[in-house]
């Protein structure tokens, strides 16, 4: 799918390259044409000029005269004139050089045969004329122009090989950046899948739970109630648990609408993470954890105070799960931002789980998930929130030691 996607990218960007390549090309094209021609023209009404001077015409079989060839040191293009009768019978030349008569008669002939002006090849070169009548006949100005017309061939092939060259170069180009575009897209596809199977795999094992104690209830279905009380216990106990996954999937999922529209507000961060932290105080004296704080006052941020009262709480639960006997918090400014830092003592985070411990129902080890309960989705939450406080969230850990969660909040002016 993601070939067919790339490969349809690369056609796309070369079909539009190549017609804009085109239209550039016949655009200098026309205009190098047009000037050639006009140039042509002017070269030829020059000629025909001078052609028309008194003395100007000397018949082929005479030598070229020397008051002709002077004037024509003016005018150094190859060039000749013919004057004909009425019926394009040739009755003399003026011309610079010496040709056979056929050459002479050849040209007629082809200028006859079209309108008052064009071009025609004789003797292998380019020559464009233009005829002009008079009261006896025609008279007929050749200017040889294989050097221009060599130069709009050269122009033609120019364009090709530099076309094609291109079209070499934007393709390969093309190709890395299609593999870079659709890079995210695939990425972003493959945790979608990933996601739907997590949340089917979470939802798989309470749906089974119930199912098993409703099929006991429904076997049992003359014994009294408070006899079954326990199998209600679970299924009860399955269906909070399946109730909190879908409203936390539902608030991440409201959280990334909702990026765009967040109405942000002053609130004072001390007193939020230290209201936070008296409410879970009494959970750490229960759990004989060792707590050490400090919280510099007065830090105003702006966004939802309740927000992060979640991130802190998130963060402080999870400290909690996975210390072995103390946990430090720490509030501070540091130049324009605010600070939250949570460490605990622990077994640490491996190097390669930290970029990914924030991704949703991601767990470093599902074994150890299971013994603490949780659908991995309280990092993801807290990541959700805290970008959309235009802040960052980080953990950095020494395996075997200590594990901190970072959270840089912007500082309110």
């Amino acid at each position: 799918m993601f070939n067919k996607l790339r490969n349809r990218f690369l056609l796309l960007n070369l079909v539009i390259i190549s017609l804009m390549m085109l239209v550039a090309f016949a655009a200098i094209y026309s205009i190098t044409y047009r000037d050639v021609r006009n140039d042509i023209d002017m070269e030829l009404h020059r000629i025909a000029d001078f052609y028309n001077k008194p003395g100007g015409g000397r018949e082929p079989s005479k030598p070229f005269g020397e008051a002709l060839q002077g004037d024509m040191n003016h005018h150094p293009s190859v060039s000749f004139m013919i004057s004909t009768d009425r019926n394009w019978s040739m009755v003399s030349v003026s011309s610079r050089f010496y040709m056979d008569e056929t050459f002479y008669e050849e040209a007629v002939r082809a200028a006859s045969q079209q309108p008052r002006r064009g071009q025609v090849s004789l003797d292998g070169n380019d020559w464009a004329f233009f005829v002009q009548e008079t009261p006896g006949g025609y008279r007929i100005v050749y200017l040889d122009v294989t050097a221009q017309q060599g130069i709009l061939t050269d122009l033609i092939y120019t364009f090709l090989a530099v076309g094609l060259l291109m079209l070499i170069v934007i393709f390969f180009i093309s190709y890395f950046f299609a593999n870079r575009s659709i890079a995210p897209v695939k990425e972003a596809f493959e945790k979608q899948k990933q996601f739907i199977a997590d949340a089917s795999h979470e939802l798989k094992t309470p749906l089974a739970v119930i199912q098993t104690n409703t099929d006991v209830l429904l076997a049992n279905e003359e014994e009294p109630i408070r006899n079954q009380s326990k199998w209600l216990h679970y299924i009860r106990s399955e269906t909070e648990r399946m109730a909190k996954l879908t409203g936390d999937l539902l608030y991440l999922t409201q959280m990334d609408d909702a990026k765009e529209n967040v109405i942000h507000t002053p609130f004072n961060l001390s007193d939020t993470v230290e209201s936070v932290l008296l409410t879970m105080e009494a959970v750490i004296f229960e759990k004989q954890i060792a707590l050490d704080y400090t919280i510099e006052p007065g830090l105003m941020t702006r966004g939802s105070a309740e927000q992060m009262k979640q991130v802190v709480m998130i963060l402080l639960d999870n400290a909690i799960k996975y210390t072995n006997g103390s946990i430090t918090l720490k509030l501070s400014r540091q130049h324009h931002e605010a600070v939250l830092e949570v460490t605990n003592t622990g077994e640490g985070i491996a190097p390669e789980h930290l970029e990914k411990i924030f991704d949703r129902f991601y767990r470093t080890d599902k074994s150890r998930t299971r013994k603490y309960g949780g659908y991995g989705l309280g990092l993801a939450i807290a990541k959700s929130i805290v970008q959309q406080h235009k802040g960052k969230i980080y953990a950095r850990s020494v395996l075997g030691q200590h594990a901190t969660f970072v959270v840089h909040l912007p500082l309110a002016p």
